[in-house]
């Protein structure tokens, strides 16, 4: 993954963040810095977190689909984040950590999707 690669994904998961925090979902951060900060910590679980996690649930992971398994990484990842970071906080706690793991995923894919169709035309 490139440097520019890399900045553009923290800067549009920064952006995903802010709008979901915007969105009556039960996840407040509190300004455009705390989701730049907040994007950099979920990459950084992600990065090291994620892979011990899932090496641990294996066994999860076989009994549940992928998408299951999947989305409660996410959200598990998105609690540690929002626990790490002062400013960023889970009103709802595990509800909004779900709704949160979704709505990221979405508003992700069509952030990217909007850039591909600029970046191609």
């Amino acid at each position: 993954m490139s440097i520019i690669e890399l900045l553009t994904l923290w800067f549009v998961t920064a952006v995903s963040l802010f709008i979901i925090s915007q969105l009556p979902t039960g996840v407040e951060i509190d300004d455009f810095r705390i989701a730049l900060t907040s994007s950099a910590v979920f990459g950084l679980l992600n990065a090291l977190v994620r892979p011990v996690l899932v090496g641990l649930a294996l066994p999860i992971k076989i009994v549940l689909s992928g998408f299951i398994f999947s989305l409660l990484m996410n959200m598990l990842i998105f609690g540690l984040a929002a626990w790490f970071v002062s400013g960023f906080r889970l009103r709802w706690g595990f509800w909004s950590a779900l709704i949160g793991a979704l709505s990221l995923g979405f508003i992700n894919s069509i952030i990217y999707e909007l850039l591909n169709r600029i970046v191609v035309s």
